[in-house]
C-alpha cells in the first residue's frame, strides 16, 4: 500500500480508502452487518488506515459499525466523518453554530471517541463558501478538542477553489473519475500550492467504471442508483457522476479495451485516479472483503503509460466532455416540471428542521455521499 500526505494534518493515508456510505443502509442495495465488519476488517488487514464516513449513512449506523472494528484493532485508524445533511431543509442558515455542535457531538458518539480525526461539511449550499463564520465555527470546534481538523465535501469545483482559501482547511472530497476531469485541470494545482488535500469520491462513478453494469441491469429499489439517475432526489453529479447511463456504457466498453493485462476495469479506474499526485487517497466503497480486496489490489498497478492516459482523455473528450452539462439541464427541467421526487426522499427523511434551520431534530438523508 503506497501512503500520501494528507494536507497539513501530519497524516499519511492510505492511497486506496474505505468509504463507508454503502455499508450503512440500503442506499446501495441490501447489506448486512456481519458482512460489512469483515468488509471493514479486510481493508485493515491489507493496509488500508483511512476510512470515510457520514452521519447520515443509515442515519449513523456506518458510524457506529467503523467505531466497533477500531475499537477492536490495534491500528491507527484515520476516520473522516461528514455534517451538515442532517438539516432539512439543507439551507446555508442551518450552518449555524447550535447545530453543528450538535452534528459533531453525535458523531462522537457514535464513533466512540473524544475528538474526530476529520470533520467534512457534507456538501453545503453554495452559500455556505461565503459565510466565514461557519469556518470560524469550526475553528473553534478544534479549540475546543472536539475535532482535530476540518475540510469539505464539494459538488462543484468553485466551491472547492473557494475553500481553499480558508487557511485552516485541511481537504477537499470532490468527485474524481474517469468521466470527470474537470478537477484536474482546475483544481488540483491550487490545491497542491495551498497544501490540501484530495480525496477523491465516486471514483468508479457508482459502479459505471467497475464494468459491471449493462442495459439490463436492475437496482434494488432503495438503491438511488434506481431513482436519482437525473437528480430526482439529490444532488444530480452524485449517481452514476452525472453520466447518463447509456452514455456511461459506451464509454466503458471503449476504455474497457485500455484496461492492462490481469487486472479489473475497476481496478484500472482506480490507479488511473492514482496517477495524479495531488490525490491524497480515493475512496471506493466496499460491501464485502472480495470487494475491498479488488480494490486495494489496484494500489499494486504499474503506472500507466503516458499513451494510455492520452486514450483515456480522448474516450472522455468523445463521450463525456459535455455530457455534466447536458444531465444538469435535465436534472433542473425535472424539478421545474414538478416530478415525483417526494416519494423517493421522504424514505431517507423524519422530522424537518424549523424553518430557520436551526432546530436540531432527529433527522437523516442518508443518500449523499
Amino acid at each position: 500500500m503506497e501512503y500520501r500526505a494528507l494536507g497539513r494534518t501530519g497524516w499519511k493515508i492510505s492511497a486506496i480508502g474505505f468509504g463507508a456510505w454503502g455499508i450503512g443502509g440500503a442506499d446501495w442495495g441490501p447489506t448486512d452487518d456481519k458482512t460489512s465488519l469483515a468488509a471493514l476488517n479486510q481493508a485493515i488487514d491489507l493496509g488500508v488506515n483511512f476510512i470515510d464516513t457520514a452521519d447520515v449513512y443509515g442515519d449513523g449506523h456506518s458510524e457506529r459499525l467503523v467505531a466497533e472494528v477500531r475499537k477492536a484493532r490495534s491500528e491507527e485508524i484515520i476516520v473522516a466523518t461528514k455534517a451538515g445533511r442532517r438539516l432539512n431543509p439543507h439551507i446555508a442558515a442551518g450552518y449555524n453554530r447550535q447545530n453543528l455542535t450538535s452534528f459533531v457531538e453525535r458523531s462522537l458518539q457514535n464513533l466512540q471517541v473524544e475528538a474526530l480525526d476529520l470533520l467534512q461539511l457534507h456538501s453545503p449550499p453554495h452559500e455556505v463558501y461565503d459565510m466565514p463564520e461557519v469556518f470560524g465555527i469550526l475553528d473553534d470546534l478544534v479549540k475546543q478538542g472536539k475535532i482535530r481538523f476540518y475540510g469539505v465535501s464539494v459538488e462543484r469545483v468553485d466551491e472547492a477553489l473557494k475553500a481553499i482559501t480558508y487557511p485552516n482547511l485541511q481537504s477537499v472530497q470532490i468527485i474524481f473519475n474517469m468521466f470527470r476531469l474537470k478537477p484536474a485541470e482546475q483544481f488540483f494545482a491550487a490545491a497542491r500550492e495551498r497544501q490540501v488535500g484530495i480525496l477523491a469520491r465516486v471514483p468508479l462513478a457508482s459502479g459505471m467504471l467497475t464494468g459491471k453494469l449493462t442495459r439490463n441491469t436492475q437496482f434494488a429499489p432503495t438503491d438511488h442508483r434506481s431513482f436519482n439517475r437525473h437528480g430526482e432526489a439529490f444532488d444530480q453529479g452524485e449517481t452514476f457522476s452525472g453520466v447518463d447511463y447509456e452514455t456511461g456504457l459506451q464509454a466503458v466498453e471503449e476504455l474497457r479495451a485500455l484496461v492492462p493485462q490481469g487486472a479489473t476495469m475497476a481496478q484500472f479506474a482506480l490507479r488511473w485516479i492514482l496517477m495524479f499526485p495531488e490525490v491524497t487517497s480515493t475512496i471506493p466503497g466496499g460491501k464485502n472483503p472480495q470487494q475491498v480486496k479488488d480494490n486495494v489490489q489496484a494500489a499494486s498497478l504499474p503506472p500507466l503509460s503516458d499513451e494510455t492516459m492520452r486514450r483515456v482523455r480522448e474516450v472522455y473528450d468523445k463521450y463525456l466532455c459535455s455530457s455534466s452539462g447536458i444531465m444538469l439541464t435535465i436534472s433542473m427541467w425535472s424539478l421545474y416540471l414538478n416530478f415525483p421526487v417526494a416519494r423517493h426522499m421522504g424514505r431517507h427523511m423524519r422530522k424537518p428542521f424549523g424553518k430557520d434551520g436551526t432546530q436540531l431534530i432527529a433527522g437523516s438523508w442518508s443518500l449523499i455521499s
